[in-house]
């Protein structure tokens, strides 16, 4: 049975499920339906039913300190492998349509280097600002873990908040506790207009 997690929660990830190590991270979200023609939405993107909004899923792998150490530590669609192969990149979904997730990250947490402390999982918008997009033309988004042995949902995080004007979301944190990995439902959301920005504030 999943643990369903408000915000601010954390809670044990390997603790209670020994030799737990390769894991799914799952992320989800839909555009919010307008009604009728859409209004100037459904003119700008075609149609009533809802805004073609291009989500990316990254996440950006940091050091004891809390910084990242190098840019090949972010995967993210550009970059769908890191470079010890521990975490891998499922690829770019343009629209967000369709039930489950949207994007799929996989992990191992065996391989991920030792000085890798904190994995962070990020959803922007694509383009925001030259499309005039916002979080706030989003709904049920998610993010999950799962038990790739079993395909045994272990965490799911469903974010509720209102993020009308945000761009950036900091969904959850995966981060070592000791010998264990625990996860951290954060749910912040930020004004930065693009990925290179969230990064940035971890440099």
């Amino acid at each position: 049975m999943a643990i369903n997690l408000q915000k601010g929660q954390r809670v044990d990830l390997t603790k209670g499920n020994p030799g737990l190590s390769k894991i799914m991270v799952g992320l989800g979200w839909d555009p919010v339906q307008k009604s009728g023609g859409g209004g100037l939405l459904g003119s700008l993107f075609g149609g009533g039913g809802g805004a073609n909004i291009d989500c990316d899923a990254s996440v950006i792998m940091l050091g004891e300190n809390g910084k990242l150490k190098s840019n090949k530590d972010v995967i993210y669609f550009g970059n769908l492998k890191s470079s010890d192969g521990s975490v891998q990149h499922s690829g770019d979904n343009l629209t967000g349509a369709g039930a489950g997730d949207d994007e799929q990250v996989m992990i191992d947490l065996s391989r991920v280097p030792a000085h890798i402390h904190k994995m962070v999982f990020v959803v922007n918008i694509y383009d925001s600002v030259k499309r005039k997009q916002h979080f706030g033309m989003i709904q049920n988004a998610f993010i999950r873990v799962v038990n790739s042995g079993n395909n045994q949902e272990l965490i799911k995080y469903n974010l509720t908040d209102d993020y009308s004007g945000k761009t950036s979301l900091i969904v959850g944190e995966i981060y070592r506790h000791g010998s264990d990995w625990k996860f951290a439902a954060v749910g912040t959301g930020t004004a930065s207009p693009g990925l290179s920005d969230v990064v940035r504030s971890y440099s």
